[in-house]
């Protein structure tokens, strides 16, 4: 069954239409021009290429659509005057009957089956799908993420932010790396700023750090004890004390030209100096001594010249690569200060007592601990100036980082869906392999009836058909008759030559119609084997006179509408109302709101239930179909009241219009029982049993209409139905609408 019509770009659809459906019956009303034919003839050739835009939902290779339209009529009637031959099945066989019966209802046995597997099969691949869309949406992050505004990374999304779909299966095709990558997407951002944000550029290197006077911490005078001449008079005793440093500071303290008697100790402040003295302590402090205070001395002023040379650490922190390195850096590089600044107090407490040993710490492995820092800074600094140099190149590598990192980091996300895909294929394959065994089966059991009908297939039933559909219409002055091998012509008396050109418009109409109602319900060729049928019915009545029209609705209605069966729930025991239709969906457009109400359920809860209505419109945007309610066909009810006032109307005109006034507005306003005011007086008087007849549509059979009564009095008609608003209590309301 049809579910869904979309129309575009065609004719009047400049946009997309779509009439979505759940019901067998679907009528719909539209003014010439809005769009009904292109709709039928979509229906009619949906592979023609200016409907290549357009799509219908809910068919299979089961489905045949029967489509009447003017294609239809010019198809089958304008070009040729022979009619194909339309067969149906014959009751002479009967064991090809049963055979045939048996296979269709094996067919219809499958289908079930078919349709409950089909409907798993739908209902995986709804699932499979959500999923998708999910990961989709998921995937699609990174496009919401890196891109738009002044996201740097927007480049690596290039060629894939334009749909979900290309984004997911660009990523879904990459390689998960085998390791997390070391970058970051931080990392990344940093590295295309360095080389295309406003201040990339080119950076210095920082310069290694040397001590050129690293040698003196490896000198042994440091661990000398420096003492003076050990045959000095006074070199025992000073030996003794151990104080020739404290000695030495004293000297300065001495008069330096000779005295004659003793002079003051700068010590003890006694008078215990003499120049002898004086003489035997400075000849302990001799050339010897002195020679290895000036080499320390010496020693003192390169090592601090060289600790001066040393650059200061926001030297190498104006460089913008130093921040990756700088607590590694200044760890190495306190450690290395420390140590040469402790060297150097080591050798000024040398100079000061020259006695005591002093050890100075290498400061060689420091220094390239801390130059082999400096040497990664300007490697990073290499790497960014050939950045620089390479731009396209970096861009590419760091392109391609991006994506192992965003593999990476969704791959939970794509190995879930894989997993869910690679469950449901194994689900579908197998779904799918019971479908086509159930088509196979199902093109057997065809194969059986097409064989079988060979036997029992004929026209003549068809062309008896359309001819009492002729006398049902009260069309006497022409025929059909056979015309060859499976084919039939149209007759007028004894004339057989070219008749159907003489044919009106309106019988044309009726005779095209009668044709395809028995297409509809015979066969077309011998071996066709009875696929589910969608009839569409497009403006049958649009060259007729109203006469015709009430006939012709009841005819559709008749064959191609439900019927409302009680049958017991073979469960529960409780009975149950079902609606069956001798095809799968019917489609009805006209032009007229009069024939759209004629076939248009009055009841409503069984229209809620079997019909959908629709009113397919046009404006400057194009054709678009409405939902339609039964309450808008109201439109035409003074349309009717001015046909009833007027006697010069068809008889059957009038008297149609007089049943569907009262049909509303009993029916439908009053939701009043009209017997009951036909068995009050005067209108249950033999004047008024005609019109009683008329109006109670219950009451009559296929083919009858105004013509079955002897004589139509305008007058007891126009009376009757004056006197039954009358009887109901409605006659101001008669009055309003007789006078409007």
């Amino acid at each position: 069954m049809i579910t869904k019509i979309d129309l575009n770009k065609v004719a009047s659809y400049k946009n997309q239409a779509t009439l979505e459906t759940d019901k067998a019956l679907n009528l719909i009303y539209g003014l010439n021009g809005t769009g009904k034919s292109t709709l039928s003839n979509y229906l009619l050739k949906r592979k023609d290429e200016k409907f290549k835009d357009c799509s219908v939902v809910g068919l299979d290779e089961n489905h045949e659509i029967l489509v009447y339209n003017q294609t239809f009529i010019q198809d089958n009637f304008f070009e040729s005057e022979s009619l194909k031959g339309i067969f149906t099945l014959s009751k002479e066989n009967k064991e090809a009957i049963t055979k045939i019966s048996n296979a269709q209802k094996e067919i219809v046995k499958l289908d079930e089956e078919k349709i409950k597997k089909t409907e798993e099969l739908e209902t995986e691949k709804t699932s499979i799908n959500r999923k998708l869309e999910n990961a989709k949406n998921t995937i699609w992050k990174i496009k919401t993420d890196f891109s738009g505004g002044d996201r740097v990374l927007e480049f690596c999304l290039e060629g894939h932010k334009g749909s979900k779909d290309n984004l997911f299966n660009h990523i879904q095709g990459l390689t998960k790396p085998t390791e997390k990558p070391t970058k970051s997407i931080d990392d990344l951002k940093n590295d295309v700023q360095a080389i295309m944000g406003e201040n990339a550029q080119k950076y210095a290197y920082v310069p290694k750090i040397t001590l050129s006077s690293s040698s003196i911490e490896t000198e042994k005078i440091f661990n000398k004890q420096i003492v003076g001449n050990e045959n000095s008079s006074v070199s025992e005793l000073i030996t003794k004390l151990g104080n020739s440093d404290w000695v030495k500071s004293g000297l300065k303290y001495l008069p330096e030209e000779s005295f004659e008697e003793n002079e003051d100790c700068p010590f003890c402040q006694k008078k215990t100096i003499s120049n002898e003295l004086i003489e035997n302590i400075k000849g302990y402090f001799d050339a010897s001594y002195e020679a290895d205070i000036d080499a320390i001395k010496t020693f003192l002023e390169g090592y601090s010249q060289a600790i001066q040379l040393i650059p200061n650490e926001t030297i190498f922190e104006a460089n913008p690569k130093f921040e990756s390195f700088k607590k590694d850096f200044e760890i190495k590089f306190s450690a290395f200060n420390q140590l040469v600044k402790s060297n150097k107090k080591k050798i000024e407490e040398k100079t000061k007592n020259p006695s005591v040993p002093q050890t100075l710490e290498n400061s060689t492995k420091l220094l390239e601990e801390v130059n082999h820092v400096i040497s990664k800074i300007n490697a990073s600094i290499l790497e960014h100036n050939d950045k620089i140099d390479k731009k396209a190149t970096v861009k590419t590598s760091i392109k391609k980082t991006f994506w192992q990192i965003m593999r990476w980091d969704y791959d939970q996300t794509i190995s879930s869906y894989l997993s869910d895909k690679g469950i449901s294929k194994t689900k579908t394959d197998l779904l799918n392999i019971a479908i086509k065994a159930f088509d196979k089966t199902i093109l057997e059991q065809r194969s059986i009836i097409s064989e079988q009908q060979k036997l029992t297939v004929n026209i003549e039933k068809a062309i008896a058909s359309i001819n009492d559909g002729l006398i049902d219409l009260g069309i006497t002055d022409f025929e059909i008759e056979n015309h060859e091998e499976n084919l039939y012509k149209i007759v007028r008396g004894e004339n057989k030559e070219r008749v159907f050109r003489s044919l009106s418009e309106g019988e044309k109409m009726i005779i095209s119609f009668l044709y395809f109602l028995e297409m509809c319900k015979g066969k077309q060729d011998a071996t066709e084997t009875g696929n589910k049928k969608i009839i569409v019915i497009d403006d049958p009545i649009s060259s007729l006179s109203h006469i015709y029209i009430f006939n012709i609705g009841r005819l559709i209605k008749k064959e191609f509408f439900g019927k409302k069966e009680t049958k017991k729930n073979a469960e529960t025991g409780e009975k149950v109302t079902i609606w069956k239709y001798n095809y799968e969906q019917v489609f009805i457009l006209t032009h007229s709101l009069y024939f759209f109400y004629e076939i248009t359920e009055t009841k409503h809860d069984e229209r809620k239930e079997t019909q959908k209505l629709f009113r397919l419109i046009k404006n400057n945007d194009g054709s678009s179909f409405q939902k339609m309610k039964y309450e808008e066909i109201q439109n035409d009810y003074q349309a009717y009241w001015h046909i009833i006032k007027d006697e010069n109307q068809p008889p059957a005109l009038i008297a149609n219009c007089m049943r569907n006034v009262i049909e509303y507005f009993f029916n439908f306003v009053e939701k009043k029982d009209l017997n009951n005011f036909f068995n009050q007086e005067p209108l249950n008087t033999n004047r008024f049993q005609a019109f009683y007849r008329y109006i109670n549509r219950e009451s009559h059979s296929l083919g009858q209409n105004i013509y079955d009564f002897k004589e139509f009095d305008y007058t007891d008609f126009k009376d009757g139905f004056a006197e039954l608003f009358k009887v109901a209590g409605y006659e101001e309301h008669h009055k309003k609408m007789i006078k409007e």
